[in-house]
């Protein structure tokens, strides 16, 4: 799995952020997206790693601007109640 964080300008409330996340979602095949207007960011959780130039297509076609990416892998964190 891998964790990508997009540097995103120009969402200004939660209606940008649910455009957002219905947009990459609508173009990628992702586990788990989440954008925070406040932060200028969008995280995706995916299988695979994203392809950056069709995530900038992504989301500039919604009118916002890609400023930075950045991928690592993610390791799911598990729940745990035992063994503490």
């Amino acid at each position: 799995m891998v964790k990508t964080v997009a540097a995103i300008e120009g969402m200004m409330c939660g209606m940008c952020e649910a455009h957002m996340n219905d947009a990459i979602r609508g173009a990628f095949k992702v586990k788990k997206v989440e954008s925070s207007h406040s932060k200028n960011q969008t995280v995706i959780i995916s299988e695979n790693p994203i392809d950056e130039q069709k995530l900038k297509d992504v989301v500039e076609k919604t009118g916002y601007v890609l400023k930075d990416v950045k991928s690592e892998p993610y390791k799911k964190k598990g729940f745990r109640l035992f063994g503490k």
